[in-house]
């Protein structure tokens, strides 16, 4: 990557994104958020310089810099990427760890971070603007929508597909082959071994649902 980034968010996810940068080689021109009491303070040297909203800084997004949305609200995430893609007509970098491993034959979207020793298998499809904390695995031919979120040492296995939005917690482990439904909720260290609905949440092993009780 030749151009500078600027990260979109300073809390959360913003610091590792750093990290991950870091580890790439690749330089970080500033932070944006719309806390204003981080403005002008400074993560690991590098500057908040003020507002995602701002002209002033927007205005280098495709330029002089490239851009990545380090936030983990969902919702604000995607405001951001729209934003980025209709005023800046631009999609985010990629943020990925340089200790992950992505099979030569997986295909990636845009926007995603990828934490240190997160492996991507064989044939695997991931969409864009997802989330895959340390440790996190997708098996080969797995599928993974946009804006999914999927939790440290999570397991998806071979073929398992995993639609827009969802969130895998923490040690979770998706049965090969299940479908987890848009926006459904996976509890931290659940096993999922039959399809969860669309806005389900499900949590045990095995996993049921206990947004319907």
């Amino acid at each position: 990557m030749e151009k500078p980034v600027i990260i979109f968010g300073a809390k959360g996810i913003a610091r590792p994104a750093l990290e991950i940068f870091n580890s790439n080689e690749v330089v970080v021109y500033g932070f944006l958020d719309e806390d204003e009491k981080l403005h002008g303070t400074e993560i690991n040297v590098i500057p908040v310089l003020g507002n995602p909203e701002d002209d002033g800084f927007l205005k280098l997004i495709g330029q002089k810099c490239e851009a990545f949305v380090a936030i983990d609200d969902t919702k604000y995430r995607k405001f951001l990427v729209k934003l980025l893609n209709e005023r800046r007509k631009t999609q985010p970098v990629n943020a990925i760890h340089n200790s992950a491993y992505i099979s030569t034959d997986a295909e990636i979207g845009h926007g995603n971070f990828i934490n240190a020793k997160v492996n991507i298998g064989t044939a695997a499809k991931i969409g864009s603007h997802g989330i895959f904390h340390t440790g996190a695995t997708v098996d080969h031919q797995a599928e993974i929508g946009d804006f999914v979120q999927v939790g440290a040492s999570a397991v998806i296995n071979s073929g398992a597909k995993i639609g827009e939005g969802a969130f895998i917690g923490s040690g979770a482990v998706i049965i090969s082959g299940i479908t987890v439904g848009k926006n459904a909720r996976i509890g931290a260290g659940s096993i999922v071994i039959a399809d969860v609905e669309e806005d389900d949440t499900v949590f045990g092993n095995p996993a049921t649902s206990i947004s319907k009780k």
